[in-house]
Parts: structure tokens; C-alpha cells; sequence
């Protein structure tokens, strides 16, 4: 049985509650010292980058000692860093934590805030907000919410027990329930369960159902319609697949209002309009806690602004 390599904890200190980059040099390679892998690794950073990197002492070994320019390869060998953060336009929306004790904390997490930092969002999202903001820097995501949905997310506390609160996720023990408002069809035979293979391929925006074996399930019910206006409705997902919720909608003829990907791609607006946001709300968590078997039901406080203030939400406000 092949012996698993014991990763050394990180000698940098968390920088606006983002984590140093961790890399493991490979056990092969044409790359004579430590810096010429990081410059063919590190190809898409500005030219130069890495050489600053390595003179100004930023590239750390695992006794936290700099990296000298000329430092020989050594196969497995593990190096941090921190990158320079992107410039970021601030959500300008709370975090609301909505429950908090010794092992997670449950955030009602607002639009247009990533969960997990990713390409340019990275210290504003809600992972490195809540890790400032509540002093927790071991702080993790049990799952993830999309950036554009808002509603609640399971974070862990402790590092040592977030692999139990991702398993009841991976094995379907979490009841999520969503809201989401749409164009009303009366010829929209409802509620029913939408079944289909759901296929995202990296590098691609949208996400597509193709013929083969369903792996993407979701109970959908219309909740409420108002007059010569959209509808609310209720969606309960079986499965996880990416953009789920949002493909099985325009499946049906009635696409999420606000959903810039479906079924059409829509240039993204400019930073800091968040006028008109993908109305879909994570509004329920249901589970039994791995560590404590207590029974947790969370439900978010939010409303959706196309259903709550449709007048504001027509005039782009």
C-alpha cells in the first residue's frame, strides 16, 4: 500500500484570511532549480513575477526559510508563497452568520460573494470575510454555494472534522431546499421530478444535458404566482451537479430571472453593478450533525428581490 505523504503545516501566516500557495515539486522533471519550475508552473503571472518572488525572500521552504533563486531541485519537496491578491470591488451586502458554536457556523451568504476564494475573487468571498471577521483562520467550506446564489452555507471549524460534515454532502444526507423566481407558464404541468445527465466541462462557461444515464435530479414545485407577473418556486435538489438547478429550469421553459449564463450568455456588467441579481435562494439546511447527532434545521432570512419588490426589481434597482 503506497504511504501517503505527510503534508508540513504551512509557515506563512494567513494574508486577509487567504492561505499561502502550497506546491509539492513532482518527483520528475527537466528543471535544474526550484525556480525554474515555478516559472514554467507559475507561466500565466506577470512577466518577471516569480524572480521578484524569489529576491525579495517571498518563497518559503517548509522550516519557513527562504528559497535561494538558486536552490537545486528536490523531488517532493514542498514551497509557499503568497501571490499578490487581485484587485477586488467590494460586496457591499452583510454576511449573516445565523448559527455558530464549537464545530460550524452557518452564514446566510449574500449575491455576488464567491464562497471559496477562485480566480479573481479571493479575499472577498465569504471564506476569508468569515476568517477575518470571526478570528477563525482554520476556518473551512463543507460545500459550496455559487457566487451569484445567495442563501446558507455550512462552514467547519475545526480542520480535523470538516471531512465529516463533506461526506454528508458527497453521500446525499443534506436536505437543501431553494427558491427561485421565473416566468409563469400555465401550460407548465407542476410539481414534478426533472431527470437528466448534466455534463460541465472545464473552460466552459455553461453547463449542458446530454443523452446517457441521469445523475442530476430535482423536485420542482411552483409555490406561488402572482397575476400577469413570474412565479416562485420551489426547488429541491436529489443531487449536486454544477449549475443543477439553473439548467433544469431552462429545461423547462421558464429560466431563472437574473441568470446571465441561461439560456443565453449575457456579457457579465461592470464591477460593482449588483442591480439585478440571479433570483435563486438557498433557503433551507436540513441534517444531522456527524460530530454531535444533533438534528439542524437552518433557514435563511432573505427574500428575493423579484418577488419581494418586483416593481424595484423591473426598474434595475
Amino acid at each position: 500500500m503506497r504511504r501517503r505523504t505527510r503534508v508540513p503545516p504551512a509557515p506563512l501566516p494567513q494574508r486577509r484570511g487567504v492561505d499561502p500557495v502550497r506546491v509539492r515539486l513532482p518527483a520528475e522533471g527537466p528543471w535544474a532549480t526550484v525556480r525554474e519550475h515555478l516559472v514554467e508552473r507559475l507561466s500565466g503571472a506577470a512577466p518577471g513575477a516569480v524572480e521578484e518572488m524569489f529576491a525579495a525572500g517571498r518563497v518559503v521552504a517548509a522550516d519557513g526559510r527562504a528559497v535561494p533563486p538558486d536552490a537545486p531541485y528536490r523531488p517532493g519537496m514542498f514551497v509557499w508563497f503568497h501571490r499578490e491578491l487581485p484587485p477586488e470591488t467590494p460586496v457591499p451586502f452583510p454576511l449573516v452568520v445565523v448559527h455558530r458554536d464549537e464545530h460550524i457556523v452557518v452564514v446566510d451568504k449574500p449575491h455576488f460573494l464567491a464562497t471559496t476564494p477562485r480566480g479573481s475573487h479571493v479575499a472577498e468571498t465569504a471564506l476569508a470575510r468569515l476568517r477575518r471577521d470571526l478570528d477563525l483562520p482554520a476556518l473551512g467550506a463543507a460545500h459550496r454555494l455559487d457566487r451569484l446564489t445567495v442563501g446558507l452555507v455550512l462552514f467547519t471549524v475545526r480542520p480535523e472534522e470538516r471531512g465529516a460534515y463533506q461526506t454528508l454532502f458527497r453521500d446525499r444526507r443534506v436536505r437543501k431546499e431553494y427558491e427561485a423566481v421565473a416566468p409563469y407558464d400555465p401550460d407548465l404541468a407542476l410539481p414534478r421530478t426533472v431527470r437528466s445527465r448534466i455534463v460541465k466541462e472545464r473552460g466552459v462557461l455553461t453547463a449542458r444535458e446530454v443523452a446517457g444515464e441521469p445523475n442530476a435530479v430535482t423536485d420542482v414545485e411552483r409555490a406561488e404566482h402572482r397575476p400577469g407577473g413570474p412565479a416562485r418556486y420551489r426547488l429541491t435538489p436529489r443531487t449536486g451537479q454544477t449549475h443543477q438547478l439553473r439548467v433544469h429550469m431552462n429545461a423547462l421553459g421558464v429560466p431563472i430571472l437574473g441568470d446571465p449564463l441561461y439560456p443565453a450568455v449575457t456579457a457579465e456588467g461592470p464591477a460593482g453593478d449588483f442591480r439585478r441579481p440571479l433570483q435563486l435562494l438557498a433557503r433551507v439546511l436540513e441534517f444531522t450533525d456527524p460530530i454531535t447527532g444533533v438534528e439542524h434545521r437552518f433557514r435563511s432570512g432573505r427574500e428575493l428581490r423579484a418577488w419581494s419588490d418586483p416593481t424595484a426589481w423591473s426598474a434595475g434597482r
